[in-house]
């Protein structure tokens, strides 16, 4: 196993089969699934997400989700990490990573998101050498825009749908070296 990076309680690590069971498990939460894509995934159609999208071999830039793994338990709780920023047309922004935590339900209130995230801003500017990090997120998903905030990231617009709307945030490196 290899480790990417490690805070107090958390552990990041490329995905493994035995995170399968509760990778599955996440998908099918109702709530977890509430602010990222809506109703919870059917089983057969999570298990291909895992294996086609967290399965292979990490990249070599290591630009990706890592498999988080909550060091006082041993146990896989979700997914963070700083992964490419597309543009419109699918081409990797140079210089720019996209920021994301997904945690199990049972690890959430404890400060988690806001461990990895940091831990990842971290890694994303210096280890990965990002000029800026973005992300967006459902604006209904107020724990995740307190995390932000604590994080440092600032709002730069929001986009309002029909169904769902979302706020972009983004922080580049001077502005997290001078936090």
């Amino acid at each position: 196993m290899t480790v990417v990076l490690e805070t107090q309680r958390l552990l990041f690590r490329a995905h493994e089969p035995d995170d399968l069971e509760p990778y599955c498990a996440m998908e099918a939460d109702p709530e977890v699934r509430r602010y990222v894509g809506g109703s919870p995934r059917p089983r057969e159609q999570a298990e291909a997400r895992f294996r086609a999208n967290l399965l292979p071999s990490p990249p070599a830039d290591r630009l990706a989700m890592w498999a988080t793994v909550y060091k006082p338990e041993g146990v896989y709780i979700g997914r963070c990490g700083v992964y490419p920023h597309l543009d419109s047309d699918s081409r990797t922004i140079p210089g720019e990573g996209v920021l994301a935590f997904y945690i199990a339900r049972p690890y959430w209130g404890q400060g988690l998101a806001t461990e990895a995230g940091e831990a990842f801003l971290r890694f994303g500017f210096t280890e990965l050498d990002r000029r800026r990090i973005v992300t967006l997120v459902d604006t209904r998903n107020l724990a995740s825009l307190r995390v932000l905030e604590k994080l440092g990231l600032r709002r730069i617009h929001t986009e309002t749908g029909e169904t769902r709307s979302f706020h972009f945030y983004a922080i580049t490196r001077s502005e997290w070296e001078e936090g």
